[in-house]
């Protein structure tokens, strides 16, 4: 073993352990507990998991916190796990805003409001709001996402709307505080008719979709937010996406950007585009698309059960579509979506704490 070397040890053999592993082996001594904590190794450890077929999907239930094994897309049977919330509230109470490298940024919605960092593997989590929320925390007000700046210093991208204006604020980990951004000029994106999906990371972007059903119907827009400039733009919307009513629920396949478009054209229709190369490619057509107005317990969204795909929206619709063979093999490569009430994540030791 001395001839192997620590860096041998470290960063080849117990980077590639589960996170929980590599938790109780903090306790062997203090050196392998300074080791195992090291900014380097904590990114090491997150990158080869980043690569796994397998994740965890946590869903807020009306009582409880429920957490899935996922294995290439698919839901494990009998896997279930419930999970306690380091505060005492109820999850109705929740909102989840974004999941990114193992952390879970959750809002709760009471009489003051307050953003949560928290990591589901480890337990730790840390409450990072300040006065500012302590105005109301709409679902469909407020939004964010969470990245990694060029320095490796953790950050929350947090939008809220209020009264017509939209105010951009980002969290910095290292420095622990909040600091204001430049918002698009000339938009009306703050308007209560619009509502904003969640957050989605992909490659150096989060992505917003921001869609008004009301006055005039059918306009949407997709929001950028630019983590290497902390700057925002607008991204046209995919062909697929003129017809209307049509929605748009955001994930991430391969690591790449994916919209899955639902349209009510006569009938219901559901396609998959992907984002590449500055376009929107579309990839399939799902089968069979319907709406399920009741959801049994043990489903959940946003997954492969049974060879049906659940897709949520952010007002609530569940669509229904049935897999065939080219896009359940397509589809198992999911690694990333959000929802306020679901969202895919890994078990990593990445920690809410610089």
């Amino acid at each position: 073993m001395e001839r192997v070397g620590d860096d041998m040890i470290f960063e080849e053999i117990l980077s590639r352990l589960p996170a929980k592993v590599v938790c109780r082996f903090k306790s062997v001594s203090k050196q392998w507990c300074y080791e195992l904590s090291t900014p380097k190794f904590v990114f090491i450890h997150a990158r080869r998991v980043g690569s796994s077929i397998q994740k965890k999907l946590l869903s807020l239930k009306e009582n409880s916190i429920v957490v899935d094994d996922i294995v290439a897309g698919n839901l494990e049977e009998d896997t279930s796990e419930t999970v306690t919330f380091p505060y005492d509230v109820e999850p109705s109470f929740l909102s989840i805003i974004g999941s990114f490298n193992g952390l879970i940024l959750l809002c709760i919605k009471r009489s003051y409001n307050e953003l949560v960092f928290w990591n589901p593997t480890t337990r730790r989590f840390k409450m990072i709001s300040d006065e500012y929320f302590s105005r109301y925390f709409g679902r469909h007000n407020d939004t964010g996402g969470m990245y990694f700046d060029e320095h490796n210093n953790l950050k929350v991208l947090h939008i809220n709307c209020y009264w017509d204006v939209v105010t951009a604020r980002v969290y910095s980990r290292h420095n622990e505080s909040w600091r204001k951004l430049n918002f698009l000029n000339g938009t009306q994106l703050g308007s209560n008719f619009f509502s904003w999906s969640p957050g989605i990371y992909s490659d150096k972007k989060i992505y917003f979709m921001v869609s008004n059903y009301w006055i005039p119907p059918g306009e949407r827009n997709i929001v950028v937010f630019d983590v290497i400039s902390e700057s925002f733009s607008i991204l046209r919307f995919p062909e697929h996406m003129e017809v209307n009513p049509c929605q748009g629920h955001f994930l991430t396949i391969s690591n790449k950007l994916h919209v899955i478009v639902v349209q009510y054209a006569g009938e219901l229709i559901a396609d998959l585009v992907k984002y590449e190369h500055d376009e929107w490619i579309k990839v399939f057509s799902f089968n069979r698309a319907r709406i399920v107005h009741h959801m049994e317990t043990q489903e959940r969204t946003n997954i492969i059960q049974n060879n049906k795909w659940l897709i949520t929206s952010i007002w609530g619709d569940t669509v229904e579509v049935v897999l065939c063979n080219d896009s359940f093999n397509y589809i198992q490569h999911v690694d990333n979506y959000n929802g306020p009430k679901g969202a895919l994540f890994l078990e990593t030791i990445v920690s809410p704490f610089d």
